[in-house]
């Protein structure tokens, strides 16, 4: 079974971004896999609290990456 996990910042993206994520994910598997994948491909979308992760031993917050901090 095809398994993708995609970890956003909370709040950061709409419910059509995450149907596109979804579809297309599913999609690529598909065209990987062929299509006996799609029935089975789950997609995962996790929202990260924000300045819940990090890069490089620095915590970052949504305000940091759209450049407002």
């Amino acid at each position: 079974m095809p398994f993708a996990n995609f970890k956003v910042p909370a709040g950061t993206i709409t419910a059509e971004d995450k149907k596109k994520i979804v579809e297309r994910t599913t999609d690529l598997y598909a065209e990987i896999f062929g299509e006996r994948a799609r029935p089975t491909t789950v997609v995962l979308i996790d929202e990260v609290v924000d300045g819940g992760w990090g890069v490089a031993g620095n915590v970052l917050t949504a305000a940091m990456l759209n450049g407002d901090a």
